[in-house]
Order: C-alpha cells, then structure tokens, then sequence
C-alpha cells in the first residue's frame, strides 16, 4: 500500500514506524517550527511510532492498519504550528519535567495548576531543598540522552497496585472509574506516568522551553506559536492567576479538587450540596461586583468574554443584583453595532471574520456611550441576523439617575470601545470566563477551554439545531478570534469572574456524551471528539438537573433558564 505523507509518496515496509518513513524520505527536521511531532489519520492523532503496515504470521501477507484503510494512505504531519502538534509538544515536556522532579526528588508531589498564556504554572510540595536551577539542569541531560517514549499497556489491576505502591493516589483513585481493564502508560526506569494523548517519539524534541521560578512551584514556559523556534514572551497576568488561585480556594472549600472528588460527591449524593454551595459562591460574587460598581459610581458596565462564557446570564444576573441597590439597569450588546455583511470585506481565505473588531461600527457606539454618559438621548440600532443588515426601529435610550448600562460583547473590553473623553469611573469592565479548576489527576489538568466547548455543542444542538460536526469545525476560528480579540484585553478588566461550576461536568455528561460517541472515526473532527470522550468517560454523570436553579450559568446550556423564557 502506498501512503502519501504531506503529499509525498511512500511505499512502507511491514514493521516499518511513521517516523522511520519520514527520517528516510528526508521530512525530519531540527527546527522545531518544522518538525514533524506526530501525525494526523482518518480523524486521529497517532504517534510516530506508529506502525502502518504490521507485519503477519503470514510473512506474505502483512496487515494493514485500520485508520491507513480508512484513510486511503493519507498521513498529515503534524508540526507545533497545528494545535494537535503544540499539544503533543507540551505533554511530551510535562512528561521530561516530571520525570526530572521524580529523579531529584523522589517523596515531592507535584501538580499542574493553571495555563497561563504560552505556560503552566506547576506546583511543587515535599521538595527538600527544591532549585529551579537543578531542575532545569537535570532537564537538559533528559533531553539529551534522546530517551525513546514508547506507551506500554498494563492490566489495568496492576496500575492500580503500582500508583498505590508509588503514593500517586489522585492516578489510583480516578482509575477506579476506567470501564476497561487495560491501561496505557509511559515508563522510564521506575517511573511511571499517563497523558491523555500521544507523545513525541523521544525527549530529545523537547527542544525549547524555560522554567521560571514561582511562589510555590515553578512555571514551565512553551515555544511561541507564531515561531516555534524561540521562547514565547512571559506575560503579566496576575488578575488572571488571582481569580484561579480563587478557583482553587473554592475547590478545597467545597472538597472537590479532582474528578475522582466529583464522582464520590456524585455517587455518595452530596453533588446535590455542592450545587447549592457552588450557586451560592457564584450569587455572592455577583453581588460583590454590584457593590464595586455602585460604590464607584459607575454608569455603564463593559462586559466581555469567550464563547460559551456565560455572558448572556451573568449580564442578567448583575441586572438583578444592581436593582437591589436601587439601580435601574438596561441591557445592551454589540452584536447590534455590526456593519451590514455586504459592507465587509472578507478575508485571504474569502470568508468574512465576523470576530473582527473592524466588522462593528466603533465609531458609532463610543458616539453613542458618550452622548449618553452625558445623559443625552439615543435612538438606538437594532442588527437583523436574518438579512445581514442593521435596522432602525425607533429604540431610543436616555439614562436617567439610577440607570446603569450593561453592554456585553466580545469587544467589550477593546480600548477601541470607549469614547476618550468620558471620566473613567463611569465604565467598569467585567470578563467572564470558565476557568474550570478541576484536575483529572496531578499531571493532568482539564483545559480551560474545554468546558466551553462541551457547553457551546450542547447548546448549539438543543437551540440552534447545529450538529457535534459543525460545532466543532468552527472552533478553531472560534478560539483564534479569542486569542486576537479577548485574551489581550482580559487583564484590563476590573474584575475577572469565574463562571465555571465544579459540579457541571457531572451534570452535562448525559446531554452531550451520546452525541459524542455516535461520531465515527473516519469523521474530520473524531480526534476533537475522542479529547472530549477520554475526559468524561473518567466522570460519573449525575441526573440532578432538579436541583440547579433557573437563574444558573448552567442553564443557559442545558435548558430551563428563566431568563430567556
């Protein structure tokens, strides 16, 4: 069978490994901007360690695999400008950290805490005499001694004893919930460790990284996506890390740090609590928020977030608690301020990025905020999804002395929204966002954009008759919009609020795991889906959407929110 890797033609020997083929046909490469790290087939990620063509009792006849037949021989390399690839990078250098930290110190315990920007920061406890500097010494000689990182698999009964033997018992405790009885690691002499996906073929691709000291650990800093041969630019972020460490305080504060907490709150019962006592932190912090923004005297109220943040309710929410203080709030968005669709002009790639800041008439609304912070009136627009165009219907707006503006959207924190000449005082600015602090394990964090994104399938399928299939095809636009757009600006805010619930992995499981598991692997977004199944098959699901109230963030997902009733 022939195979054709980025286009180019391959006749593969039985026994023969992905990255045998590429080093033969001259692919490889030491910069890691093009290096292939692993490789794309039929909808899946695969390692390039993996054998195409396997070799058979019958020497005559080798077996071909089934992702290379389903593929038709097509391979797609993936390098660190693929977010697959930058994935298998950074596993592959959290398996390097973690191994040196075990051969320097055997009794530490360290856990993955939080991304931030282009890097993780890692916690370390039980280290005598932990150094940054021996660390990233003994780092460098694991890169250099080109280790082969090949996944074994174990009975799953085995894991269990050794991960308890080890006192690595977040591994053991979430291994429990496995429904299979086999268990794929990665080992090097006595250490043992798990990624929830493929790896680069040895340590020596590990090629740039740095690691910067931390109060209580240390941050492990990645390549920069746009040129992966050098170091990324740390950023100042410490709103971001205060509103995570605060997530983290919950998580202890309510006895759910890991999956495996979750699932014994879920089968013991007390999931329900953890939905009042999580509701209620998220009540408080409304209502905190109401109060900053009342004791400044704010008259207008910039709200921003990433998809699936839950904007649309938290803007509700503040209205609620804002009339408490005897406010009259008045909702307004941005999606109203677009420019008509045939006045845009589209992309390099001919479709039109309505993400762009340029697709909203930034002169129009700072026109309109100021004249209204004067306490003018405006006769306001109205976009009509339906013909592309916006609309006058007559909406005029004039803030009288308790009125309070709420304008969410995704710009709304872009310097380019606000009028220069208005008291700064007058805007607060809120970002929301699900920072979700659960953990599966110690070495393995769930990624704060995934609980977005099981939010967004289930909504888009239950309100919008979207497909797991066309969800998932916009994502990457949707998160590279994200990236340009909010990220840069989150730190501006006055406040970050966390929307995320640790409860709500327990409570989504049985709306979007049937539509996840009914994607067949030929399919386009199969490696998406299989990312999202490996975390929830590890999650007991909870049939408790009785006790979330309609008010919940939650709800703007599932269904039942009164708000939009």
């Amino acid at each position: 069978m022939e195979l054709r890797m980025d286009g180019i033609g391959v006749v593969p020997q039985a026994g023969q490994t992905l990255l045998e083929l590429i080093r033969d046909r001259g692919l490889d490469c030491d910069k890691l901007s093009c290096r292939p790290l692993a490789a794309k087939i039929a909808g899946e990620v695969f390692t390039l360690n993996y054998i195409p063509v396997r070799e058979s009792d019958a020497q005559d006849r080798p077996t071909i695999r089934r992702a290379m037949e389903a593929s038709q021989g097509e391979v797609h390399l993936l390098r660190y400008a693929d977010e697959a690839g930058r994935e298998v990078y950074q596993r592959t250098a959290q398996f390097v950290i973690f191994l040196a930290i075990r051969q320097l110190w055997p009794e530490a315990v360290a856990k993955i805490s939080c991304t931030l920007g282009p890097s993780v920061y890692i916690q370390v406890e039980n280290a005598v005499d932990f150094s940054v500097s021996a660390l990233k010494a003994r780092v460098e000689t694991i890169v250099a001694e080109d280790i082969p990182l090949i996944r074994r698999r174990v009975s799953l009964e085995s894991a269990l004893d050794r991960y308890t033997r080890e006192g690595q018992l977040d591994k053991a405790r979430l291994l429990k919930y496995r429904s299979v009885d086999y268990f794929d690691e990665y080992t090097y002499g006595d250490f043992a460790d798990y990624y929830y996906g493929e790896m680069a073929p040895s340590t020596a691709y590990v090629t740039v990284w740095d690691i910067l000291p931390a109060d209580g650990g240390f941050v492990l800093l990645y390549p920069d996506n746009e040129n992966p041969d050098t170091l990324a630019k740390m950023p100042s972020m410490p709103n971001f890390f205060s509103v995570f460490s605060e997530g983290e305080k919950w998580c202890q504060l309510m006895e759910c740090e890991t999956v495996a907490d979750l699932n014994e709150l879920t089968e013991s019962g007390r999931i329900r609590e953890l939905i009042r006592v999580n509701e209620a932190l998220h009540e408080k912090r409304y209502s905190q928020v109401a109060d900053m923004i009342c004791q400044r005297g704010a008259r207008a109220v910039m709200l921003a977030g990433p998809s699936s943040s839950g904007k649309t309710t938290s803007a509700n929410r503040l209205a609620t608690q804002l009339r408490v203080h005897g406010k009259k709030p008045i909702l307004m968005s941005l999606d109203d301020y677009y420019i008509d669709r045939d006045k845009i002009a589209p992309g390099p790639d001919g479709q039109l990025d309505l993400e762009h800041i340029n697709t909203l008439d930034c002169d129009l609304f700072r026109q309109d905020m100021a004249k209204l912070l004067r306490g003018e009136e405006v006769e306001l627009p109205t976009f009509n999804f339906k013909t592309g165009r916006r609309e006058w219907r007559g909406h005029k707006m004039q803030l009288h002395e308790n009125s309070v503006i709420i304008v969410e959207g995704l710009h709304a924190l872009n310097p380019a929204m606000l009028p220069q000449d208005v008291e700064p005082n007058l805007i607060f600015r809120l970002y929301v966002s699900a920072l979700i602090p659960l953990n599966l394990d110690n070495h393995n964090r769930i990624p704060t954009s995934y609980l977005r994104l099981l939010r967004r399938t289930v909504r888009d399928y239950e309100t919008r008759n979207s497909s797991v299939q066309r969800t998932l095809s916009m994502w990457a636009s949707v998160q590279r919009g994200e990236r340009r757009w909010i990220f840069p600006y989150q730190e501006n805010a006055d406040v970050i609020f966390n929307s995320s619930t640790l409860y709500e992995l327990a409570v989504i499981k049985k709306h979007i795991y049937p539509l996840l598991t009914a994607v067949e692997p030929e399919d386009p977004c199969y490696e998406q889906v299989r990312g999202m199944v490996k975390i929830l098959n590890y999650v007991k699901g909870a049939d408790v959407d009785d006790e979330i109230p309609p008010t919940s963030l939650v709800r703007e997902f599932i269904g039942g929110n009164s708000f939009y009733r």
